[in-house]
């Protein structure tokens, strides 16, 4: 099978010569232990070096206050503080939703070149890959960095009209992203990535009934939208979101990731035997203990009991979409290794 055949069969449970794989996003830091190890100079080569089936591309976005699409808006009250959840926010001391237009909205259109999007997907190696566009449109963690964490968990309780206001306009703004993107690229992408963290170690941050009134319906929007270009699509959640999965899936998700296994009720023998019949997995190689302390061995073992559970149904990566600087590459090689029957060839 290509990369391509083997990723599509995989999501879509159908039987594989093995499951598919993902390298993930690895961190900058990470990179020069991992080139180092591998022998190799560049992600792509990398990519080819653990033989990967997913190639990620980012949609490039550049205006005065940011270069990555994640960090578009420029909510901090504090203009000495960087970008974080935990920051005051614009909208902090805002009840009136009419007031949602006194923040300077970045228009996409101004900092998305369509030919740069088309030229950083064409760059893909003719070698067969699952094209996935990383877009993220985490429009739930930007509203809450629009008034900062602790506040907007409040809003949602307290004014949720005001919350409701502020994560809308945030909904548009991907909505017309994504489409410059879209368009940009029909007929070179096969995924996407969007995501939203609505999870911790232990439970959601929010109960699955605030998240519906108030996330799931831009959560559908988006997806729909990719779906109506024929894309396959990952979401991403990192934490105990096992409550909500059920709605992931009926808001067209393709693919929920990344399988965080140490969360609770996270575990892939559960998740295999609530979610098997409806929904794909990406993920379930532990980067929260596993790949940072274990052994080779140990990983290899794990990557065995994974592909015993799911024969199909899941591709096969780290728990989160990135690889750190503290997860040994022995352990990176191991998974990967472990993943591929040494007499296939991609």
């Amino acid at each position: 099978m290509t990369h391509l055949e083997r990723f599509l069969a995989t999501v879509e449970r159908r039987t594989v010569d093995y499951p598919a794989s993902w390298l993930g996003l690895p961190h900058p830091d990470a990179l020069p232990a991992l080139y180092a190890h591998f022998g190799v100079s560049s992600p792509q080569a990398l990519k080819e070096k653990v033989n990967d089936d997913v190639f990620p591309v980012e949609l490039p976005y550049h205006s005065p206050t940011s270069d990555a699409i994640y960090a578009a808006f420029d909510f901090a009250k504090d203009r000495r503080s960087e970008r974080t959840l935990t920051a005051p926010g614009f909208f902090e001391d805002f009840s009136d939703p009419a007031d949602v237009d006194k923040f300077a909205w970045p228009d996409p259109a101004k900092y998305i070149d369509p030919a740069l999007c088309r030229k950083v997907v064409d760059e893909v190696p003719a070698r067969g890959y699952a094209v996935m566009g990383v877009l993220w449109s985490a429009h739930f963690q930007d509203a809450c960095a629009a008034f900062g964490m602790e506040s907007a968990l409040m809003k949602m309780l307290t004014e949720p009209a005001m919350f409701q206001a502020v994560i809308d306009r945030i909904t548009e703004f991907y909505l017309r992203a994504n489409e410059i993107f879209f368009e940009a690229t029909k007929g070179k992408l096969h995924a996407v990535l969007f995501g939203n963290d609505f999870g911790s170690q232990a439970g959601l941050m929010v109960s699955p009934e605030l998240l519906r009134r108030h996330v799931g319906e831009g959560s559908r929007r988006i997806i729909a939208q990719a779906k109506r270009y024929g894309l396959k699509v990952v979401y991403h959640s990192c934490g105990a979101i096992h409550d909500i999965i059920p709605d992931l899936i009926a808001l067209g998700a393709d693919v929920v990731h990344p399988i965080q296994a140490l969360a609770t009720k996270m575990e892939p023998q559960r998740l295999k035997a609530d979610f098997a019949a409806t929904a794909s997995f990406c993920g379930g190689v532990d980067a929260q203990y596993l790949l940072v302390e274990g052994t080779p061995a140990q990983v290899r073992q794990k990557v065995r009991e994974l592909k015993a559970l799911f024969p199909t149904g899941l591709v096969i990566s780290p728990s989160h979409e990135a690889i750190l600087p503290d997860i040994p590459p022995a352990n990176v090689e191991a998974l990967f290794d472990e993943v591929h029957p040494h007499s296939a060839t991609s």
